[in-house]
């Protein structure tokens, strides 16, 4: 995403600076972020993300009624189930950064600058270790 670089010169009033606040607020929780880096990617239930970041569902739906109010996350209904996506790709590119960032803070070449095929090998040996089966 390319913002116009002008517009972030200019001084912030107290209710945007607030709002930003909000945001960083939001995203200072480890479930939180957990939830968010799976929606970068995909439409999810509440079950599906429970599963995925290994928490209860109660507390992923409350996490999720946070992200909502915040406006960071949207909701889509079908039926008796509800899918969660992020709001906009505003939402998707702070939460795609802050995770990228957080990468060249640990050794060797951040996953997000290494080859294709080399990201495929490590997500499997990842796969093949979560499962328990040693490498």
């Amino acid at each position: 995403m390319n913002a116009d670089r002008r517009s972030c010169r200019r001084r912030l009033d107290d209710d945007q600076v607030g709002l930003v606040v909000e945001v960083f607020r939001m995203l200072a929780d480890p479930t939180r972020v957990q939830l968010l880096w799976q929606l970068v990617d995909a439409e999810m239930s509440v079950n599906d993300l429970a599963e995925r970041v290994g928490k209860p569902a109660p507390s992923v739906s409350q996490h999720l009624a946070k992200l909502r109010m915040a406006r960071l996350v949207h909701t889509r209904r079908e039926g008796t189930s509800i899918f969660y996506s992020v709001a906009n790709e505003h939402v998707r590119q702070l939460v795609t950064d802050a995770v990228f960032n957080a990468e060249h803070a640990g050794p060797g070449i951040p996953g997000h600058h290494r080859a294709e095929r080399e990201l495929q090998v490590l997500h499997e040996r990842a796969s093949h270790v979560a499962g328990g089966n040693p490498s």
